[in-house]
Formats: C-alpha cells, structure tokens, sequence
C-alpha cells in the first residue's frame, strides 16, 4: 500500500513539474518586489510557505506599500481568493469521502493551475496522493522561486529594484487577456470594472475619500454582482 502511495505521489510531482517551472519566473517577480517595498528576505518566504496565493500575494504586498490597514488586506485577499471554495469543493466530488486533514492539506494545495490539470485526468489518477504531488511541485517552484527573489535583489540596481511594482500590473494584464478572448460576459464585466474604478478615483469627493483598499472590494463586489445578474446564461453554461 506504502509504495502504491508513493508511485501515485510521485506520479503528480511527475505532472506538476510544467507547472512549477511555471510558477518560477513569477515567484521571482514577487520575491523581488517583496523585498523591493520593505519586506525582509525572511517575511517573503514565510508569506509564499504560508498564504501560498500568488496574486493574493501581489495584492497584499501592493497595499502594505501603500500604508493600507491589515484588516482591508485580509478582506481583499479573501475576496480575491473566493474561488478556492468552489474549486475544493469540485474536487472533494471527485476524490471522494477522505479524512478531514486530507481535505485540508488538498485545499491548502490548490491552485487555479493545479486545479484544471487534476480535474482533466482520468478518474484513476484521482487520488490523494496523486493530487498531493501536483500541489507539492507547484509550492515547491512557488517557494523556491520566492527564495531567489528575494536574495537576488541585494544584488540589482535601484532603479531595477524600484521597477519591480510594474510587475503586478504585467501579472494582472496577463492574467486578464487570457479570459476576455471569446467571452463578451468577462469583457463587459471588465469595462464595468474600468468605469467604476474611474468613477472611485476621480469622482464626487465622498468616494474618493474612501481609502483605497474599501475602495477595490466594493468596485470587486458591485461588478462581480452585476455581472451574474447581466450575465446568468454564461454564468449556468460555466457551472455546467
């Protein structure tokens, strides 16, 4: 049983190497620009080791810089990080009834990459040892990658350093083009998100008063509300 265990945990390491390799470049990227906005070498990988979310991490670093309160962090992140719910449910369905710390350790470990490659395996590569060697390769590249980061830039230029927050706008717009191909809902929802952001920032003194992370949940909330009340039909056809 111990080596069925281990063939299957490998197996999925074997599967998310592409994924870790992947994560590596970005890792860097947050590395650097963790350390680039005051944060110790120390405190970047015990926040990729411990939170292990990617743009949630962006995020948090780019508010910390900005002096928001940690209470309008943690709020942002979880709403960033919503879908995590629905993608450890779906996967609780396929891997069937498994003990609560199995549950827990799988749900720590996924990602939105990790998530489609084990949803797109055949039913037999489904298990939790298999889903845990997926997860374990990309936080490992994550981590790692965040080590690098965050000792690398001792070694680069100011100017270099203070340009590393332009890569949490690179992140985002690739993450974003991706999805607005082929989807009028997602392009819609992004110019209601452009307009309320325009509207926030420079509209009636009384919104642009509100501090800055208050201001990216309610935009978050509002669009996201109003594109699954625009948009039902996409919305059905995504569940399905």
């Amino acid at each position: 049983m111990r080596t069925v265990k281990r063939h299957t945990f490998l197996m999925g390491m074997k599967s998310g190497l592409p994924i870790a390799f992947g994560y590596l470049p970005i890792a860097v990227a947050f590395g650097l620009l963790a350390k680039a906005n005051g944060l110790s070498a120390v405190t970047s990988v015990l926040m990729s080791a411990l939170v292990f979310a990617g743009a949630s991490q962006f995020i948090a670093v780019n508010l910390l810089a900005t002096g928001i309160g940690c209470g309008e962090i943690i709020i942002t992140t979880f709403l960033v990080n919503m879908r995590h719910f629905l993608m450890s449910a779906t996967l609780t369905r396929h891997l069937g009834p498994q003990p609560p710390k199995t549950k827990a350790l799988v749900a720590f470990g996924i990602t939105d990459e990790t998530f489609s490659l084990v949803v797109m395996q055949p039913e037999h590569n489904r298990f939790p040892g298999f889903v845990a060697g997926v997860n374990t390769a990309a936080y490992l590249g994550w981590v790692l990658g965040t080590a690098v980061g965050a000792v690398l830039v001792n070694g680069l230029p100011a100017i270099l350093q203070s340009s590393m927050g332009l890569a949490l706008y690179a992140m985002f717009i690739g993450l974003l083009i991706p999805g607005l191909k082929g989807s009028k809902a997602n392009l819609a929802i992004f110019g209601l998100t452009l307009a309320l952001s325009v509207v926030a920032y420079w509209g009636p003194s009384w919104l642009t008063a509100i501090g800055k992370g208050w201001k990216i949940m309610i935009i978050t909330v509002v669009a996201c509300s109003l594109g699954a009340l625009l948009f039902p039909e996409e919305e059905k056809k995504d569940a399905r």
